[in-house]
């Protein structure tokens, strides 16, 4: 088996993508970019399909659904032209972000590592061959809690697209086997509370169902505590 299709545990990088759908921009008040916006994940973050999400003390902890492509053959300064040679497939995940946090560093302007990089704050689904994806920009990425959608958008939606986000990325690092890019996520993004059950879903323009990825959330006992 390859490193991309076994990403999770041989991936040494998770590159996030911020404010690539318009309606997401929206609702958090952000401002529009001029080109690819992005911060870094740490592996350690990840948890597979069917885990709990752990809540530290102290934090608004939001869901974010996003499409993640899975990198195949490493490249820098890789063109828009020749993005899609290095793409082995795709991931469902979900970016989850300490909200109450991320709005107090904001301010400050101070880095966004610690709202994005708790333990368990990457729930990823299973590795999804190219080959199952005819158009990456014409996929549904839905998010439920507790049964109720919440999320619910297209990749069409997508403002800077794959191969200009291969692009962009890899004109400042190299891009290696098995990192993982998350491309944004559409609209609805809100709290979980402790206890949520979490149902994701990405689908083709058909309705099929190509990834789905679960989870449940609680309080973290101990560790870190976020007092405002």
């Amino acid at each position: 088996m390859s490193a991309a299709a076994q990403f999770v545990r041989q991936g040494k990088k998770i590159v996030a993508i911020g404010r690539n759908y318009s309606e997401h921009i929206k609702e958090l008040n952000n401002a529009r970019t001029k080109e690819p916006f992005f911060f870094l994940k740490p592996t350690t973050s990840y948890l597979p399909s069917g885990g709990k999400v752990e809540i530290p003390r102290g934090v608004i902890a939001h869901h974010e659904v996003e499409l993640g492509l899975v990198i195949g053959k490493g490249g820098r300064d890789i063109s828009q032209d020749a993005a899609e040679s290095h793409i082995a497939g795709y991931a469902l995940a979900v970016d989850m972000t300490a909200r109450n946090m991320q709005d107090e560093v904001k301010k400050k302007g101070l880095p966004w590592s610690a709202v994005k990089g708790f333990d368990t704050f990457t729930p990823i689904g299973s590795f999804i061959p190219k080959s199952s994806v005819s158009d990456a920009h014409d996929l549904m990425l839905s998010l439920k809690i507790n049964g109720a959608i919440k999320q619910n958008g297209t990749t069409g939606d997508m403002i800077f697209r794959i191969p200009r986000l291969i692009e962009h990325v890899s004109s400042i690092m190299t891009l290696e086997e098995g990192d993982l890019i998350l491309t944004g996520t559409p609209s609805g993004v809100g709290p979980l509370n402790p206890g949520d059950s979490v149902e994701c879903t990405l689908a083709d323009p058909t309705g099929k169902v190509l990834a789905e990825l679960k989870f449940t959330t609680e309080s973290r006992g101990g560790g870190y505590q976020f007092t405002p």
